[in-house]
């Protein structure tokens, strides 16, 4: 699994174009958000889900084997369970990341798109080691002010 920091760092300055896997319409779902954020964060992002014509203003399809244009990072919304056969299609693409999102560890499918060659991301989000890596966790309202390193002048010691 390649998640150390370099590596995620390296990843995501070269990987611009995101085919989103099972990214939502629905503005309050994970998918929705951490797509959203790359998009305003520069990348490209196709939404992948054969039950939108369009999601967040970009052309939707109902595969990865659909798209038309060279994609560099897949990453997956699904359940663990429906990762193999993203993975098979990630790998006849030519894609150079599997990324599978929080929650989503799928083992047998990283060890299958190593073998073909690409890198692969296990249980981590897009979004947050974005925000994480390259300075974005002040983004819609993260910056609160409340969590602060300076000591409070009320506390006693």
């Amino acid at each position: 699994m390649d998640d150390d920091i370099g590596t995620l760092r390296r990843i995501l300055r070269e990987n611009k174009v995101l085919a989103v896997v099972g990214l939502s319409a629905q503005w309050h779902r994970p998918s929705y958000f951490a797509a959203k954020y790359m998009l305003e964060h520069g990348y490209r992002v196709i939404p992948v889900n054969p039950q939108y014509k369009e999601v967040l203003g970009q052309k939707c399809y109902a595969s990865l084997r659909e798209i038309p244009e060279k994609v560099d990072l897949v990453d997956v919304f699904r359940k663990t369970a429906d990762v193999m056969p993203i993975a098979e299609d990630a790998i006849a693409i030519g894609a150079g990341v599997l990324w599978q999102q929080l929650g989503v560890l799928n083992e047998p499918a990283a060890v299958k798109a190593r073998a073909a060659g690409l890198e692969t991301v296990m249980d981590r989000c897009v979004k947050i080691e974005h925000a994480r890596l390259f300075g974005g966790l002040n983004w819609v309202g993260v910056n609160t002010r409340v969590i602060s390193a300076k000591r409070p002048r009320w506390l006693p010691y």
